[in-house]
C-alpha cells in the first residue's frame, strides 16, 4: 500500500470513530484504563525506587549492622526475641578488625510498634511532642553520612564526662525554635536539662512527603543516655568497613567473632543477625516485583476488553460498509488493500486508546508525585503505546481478514 493511501485509511479511521463517538469512547475505554495502570504504576514504582535508593545512601556507605534479631523482612520469633543482647565491648572488639575503620553503638527509647517516640521536650513555652531518644558513641559521626546543619555532634570528651548535651533531629527543632538560633539554649528533656550542641540537617524519606520518624530524635552521648534511661541495654552496633570488595571478608570476620564472643555452638546457628543496606534494597525489589505482577495483571485485563471491544465494532464496521467494500473490490481494490485498510483501522483505534492513556496516567503521576513519589518513565510510555497498537493489530486481524475475503457480488447485492 503506498503512502497515500496509508493517509487515506488513517482519515477514513478517524472518520468513522468521528461518526460513531459513543460506541468508539466505549470501544477503546478498556485500552484506556489499561494504559493508564500501566503509566500510573510505573510512574510510581519508578519514584519510590528512586527515593528508596536515596534513602539507603543516607545511611552511609560501606556499613554493616549488628542486631540479636532480624529487623526487615521478617516478624521476630520468640526465640529471637529472647536473644542475649549485644554489648558495648562487642562494638569495641568488631573495631579492633584488620577491614574496619569505625564502629558506634546505639541505645534507643522509642516506641517500635507505632515508630514514634513518647518524650515530650520543652523550651520556654514551646514544646516537641513524640520525641524518641537515642544514645551514640562519638565515633558515629565517622560511619554515617549524616550531616549537621547547625553546631557540631557531641565529641569524645562529652562521652567521658557524659555531658548533658543533647543533637536535635531537625523536626524537633523547628518545634522548639522556629527560627531562633538554637545552640547552646538549654531543653527540658523527661525533666532533665540539655544544651543543644546541634541540629540534623533534615532526613531523605522514602516516599517523597511526610516526615521521617528520625527528624523526631533527640541524640545524646551514649553515657548521657544511660543515665536517663539504664534499663535500655538493647545495643545496636554498626561497622564501616574500608572497601567494598572487602564486604564479604568482613562480614566473615564479624561472625566468626561474634559466635565466639557469644559462645555459639558449632553447630548451632547465628544467635545475631548483620546485615547491609542490601537486605533494604531486597526487600523493596521483592516489593516492587508484586506490584509490577500487579500492574501487569490488570493492564493486561484492560487491554484484553479493550481488544475485544475493538474486535466487535470492527465486526460492526464490516457489516455496515459490506456494500462499500463490495464497490470497492468491483473497481480494482485487492484483498490486500482491504486488508491493510481494516488492519490500519483497528490499530489507529487503539492508538487514540492508548494515547488518552498516557495523558490520563501521565496527569495521576503527576498529582501523585505531590503526594508521594512519581516518576514518568519515556520506556514505559513507549511499552504502553506499543502495546495498544499490538492490540489493534491482534484483534483487527480477523475482522480485517473477513472484511478482505467478502465475495464482490454478494458484497454489491447487501442491503
Amino acid at each position: 500500500m503506498r503512502a497515500s493511501d496509508q493517509r487515506e485509511t488513517i482519515k477514513m479511521a478517524l472518520d468513522t470513530l468521528r461518526a460513531n463517538k459513543l460506541r468508539s469512547s466505549l470501544t477503546i475505554l478498556g485500552i484506556v484504563i489499561g494504559v493508564m495502570t500501566v503509566i500510573t504504576i510505573s510512574s510510581v514504582i519508578n519514584g519510590l525506587n528512586s527515593g528508596v535508593s536515596n534513602l539507603v545512601a543516607s545511611f552511609g556507605t560501606n556499613v554493616l549492622w549488628v542486631f540479636r534479631f532480624p529487623v526487615i523482612g521478617i516478624r521476630p520469633t520468640t526465640e529471637m526475641l529472647a536473644r542475649k543482647q549485644l554489648t558495648y565491648d562487642d562494638m569495641v572488639a568488631i573495631g579492633e578488625l584488620p577491614h574496619v575503620v569505625a564502629t558506634s553503638a546505639s541505645l534507643q527509647y522509642t516506641n517500635y510498634q507505632f515508630n514514634e517516640g513518647s518524650v515530650v521536650a520543652k523550651y520556654g513555652q514551646r514544646h516537641a511532642d513524640n520525641v524518641s531518644l537515642e544514645g551514640d558513641t562519638a565515633s558515629s559521626a565517622l560511619v554515617y553520612d549524616k550531616v549537621i546543619s547547625e553546631g557540631r555532634f557531641f565529641t569524645q570528651t562529652d562521652q567521658d564526662r557524659a555531658a548533658d548535651v543533647v543533637v536535635l533531629g531537625h523536626d524537633v527543632e523547628q518545634d522548639l525554635f522556629g527560627p531562633v538560633d538554637p545552640i547552646d539554649k538549654e531543653v527540658v528533656i523527661a525533666d532533665r536539662t540539655f544544651t543543644v550542641v546541634g541540629v540534623f540537617e533534615k532526613q531523605k524519606t522514602a516516599f517523597g512527603g511526610g516526615k521521617n520518624p528520625d527528624d523526631s530524635f533527640a541524640y545524646f552521648p551514649i553515657t548521657t543516655f544511660k543515665k536517663l534511661h539504664p534499663e535500655v541495654l538493647d545495643y545496636w552496633v554498626s561497622a564501616k568497613f574500608d572497601d567494598q570488595k572487602n564486604k564479604a571478608l568482613v562480614t566473615d570476620e564479624m561472625t566468626e567473632l561474634l559466635r565466639r564472643r557469644r559462645k555459639v555452638h558449632n553447630d548451632a546457628e547465628d544467635n545475631f543477625v548483620i546485615f547491609s543496606s542490601d537486605a533494604i534494597t531486597k526487600l523493596w525489589t521483592q516489593i516492587t516485583g508484586s506490584l509490577f505482577l500487579l500492574m501487569g495483571g490488570l493492564s493486561m485485563v484492560g487491554l484484553m476488553v479493550g481488544g475485544v471491544g475493538v474486535m466487535n465494532i470492527m465486526l460492526v464496521s464490516v457489516t455496515e460498509r459490506t456494500k462499500e467494500i463490495g464497490i470497492r473490490k468491483a473497481i480494482g481494490a485487492t484483498k490486500q488493500t482491504i486488508l491493510m485498510q481494516f488492519t490500519l483501522e483497528a490499530i489507529v483505534l487503539c492508538a487514540i486508546g492508548g494515547v488518552i492513556g498516557i495523558l490520563l496516567g501521565s496527569g495521576l503521576a503527576l498529582i501523585a508525585r505531590l503526594l508521594i513519589a512519581s516518576s514518568v518513565s519515556v520506556v514505559w510510555i513507549l511499552v504502553a503505546f506499543l502495546s495498544s497498537c499490538a492490540i489493534g493489530l491482534v484483534f483487527g486481524i480477523y475482522p480485517a481478514w473477513k472484511a478482505a475475503n467478502l465475495d464482490p457480488i454478494e458484497a454489491l447485492r447487501y442491503e
